[in-house]
This record gives C-alpha cells, structure tokens and sequence, in this order.
C-alpha cells in the first residue's frame, strides 16, 4: 500500500492532540523521578544499614523492565484491591522506573562536589539535610545537567509503553488510527515525526543549559 501524504496530513492534528498526555506524563514523571532519586541517593547516605537496603531497592527499579512495572501496577494491585487511574499509572511507573538512574547521577554530582563544601556546612551550623539542599545541591545540579538532561528525554521517548495500559497518549493515537484503517505506515511515520522534532528541541535546549551552566563554572 503506498505512502499517502493526504491521509498522512488529514491524521496528524488528531495525533498532535494526543501530545498532551504525553507532555503531561513526561514533566510529571521528569518531576516526580527527580525528588524520588534525590531522596532515595540523601536517605541512602544516612546510615550503613539504610544504605544496603535502599541500594537494593535501586538496583530492584533498574534491573525492572519500566513496562512490567506498568503491568503490576495497573493489572495486579487490582486483584488486592487497589485501583489507581491509567493515568496517574503511568506517572508512577516511569517516575518509580527512572529514579532509579537518576539516584545514581545524583550520587555522582553529590560525590563530585568538594569535600570542603559539605565542612563549610557544617562550620555555618547547618545540619546534614540543610547542607546538601542549601549548599551541595546547587553545586551539584551543575555537574549533572547533561546526565540529568539526557534521561529527561529518555522519560519523553518511553512515553509510548502507557499505550500498553490504554493511555491515549500521542502513540496510542497514532494505533488507534492504524487499527481503524488498517494503514499503518502513515501514523507510524507522523508520530515518529513528532517525537523526533520535539526530542530535538529538547536536545538542542539542554545543549544550551549545559553550556551556560559551563560558563557559569568557569567564572
């Protein structure tokens, strides 16, 4: 079946709609992963014991298929009672599933910084918490940006697995579509298009933080 540019056009502002549950799920999951990661690396610093067991449980997160982990979520709580929205599913899931990386980039900017700056904390009487959000934390965030940027994006493109759990999202469109027509070429290509363009601008912005962040070090 050739490629129709017709069809191709007539399709893409339905799927373009769709983009804002993606857009929705991939800044609350960039959200939500951020505070998990960085609460769980902070907690994780507080004790040998509490170390263990939340290095466990990291390495529980990332050794986890994200769409199995969408599975239990939306398939199995329900057998146990707990129901939570397809939506809402998503967002935990890939918050959950991507923590876990961004715990270990956390770690890496926490140990980058200076010893000299967690003692300079302390000399100002500021406790252990205070001192890694007051002082450590700004530091940190500029050693991290490309790393932290980089699954951000990765966050965007993994957004099409909540079409598995019937999040009509931009993918879930674009298989909608497909299913009804039976043309799959055309939804296929727009919404690869989509994805593609605003990974690009995503790409293209970090770039530039990432560089001003560097201008800003070398000051």
């Amino acid at each position: 079946m050739p490629f129709d540019l017709a069809f191709a056009a007539s399709i893409t502002p339905k799927i373009a709609c769709a983009l804002g549950s993606t857009l929705i799920v991939t800044v609350a999951s960039c959200a939500g992963a951020s505070l998990l990661g960085f609460t769980l690396e902070v907690a994780k610093r507080s004790g040998r014991i509490a170390g263990y067991a939340l290095r466990f449980v990291i390495d529980v997160i990332r050794s986890t298929p994200l769409l199995v982990q969408l599975y239990f979520l939306y398939f199995v709580l329900p057998v146990y009672g707990i129901r939570i929205p397809a939506l809402a599913v998503g967002i935990v899931a890939t918050s959950l599933y991507y923590a876990g990386y961004l715990a270990e980039v956390f770690k890496a900017g926490i140990d980058g910084v200076p010893q000299g700056q967690f003692e300079a904390a302390k000399v100002l009487g500021l406790g252990r918490l205070a001192g890694i959000l007051l002082v450590i934390a700004p530091q940190m965030l500029r050693n991290i940006a490309a790393p932290m940027g980089n699954y951000f994006i990765g966050i965007f493109k993994s957004t099409p697995y909540l079409a598995a759990i019937a999040v009509y999202e931009s993918f879930g469109a674009a298989l909608d579509i497909a299913s009804d027509t039976f043309r799959y070429t055309e939804p296929m290509l727009v919404v690869g298009a989509l994805f593609l363009a605003i990974a690009l601008a995503l790409a293209h912005f970090l770039r530039r933080l990432e560089a001003r962040l560097g201008a800003v070090l070398r000051r």
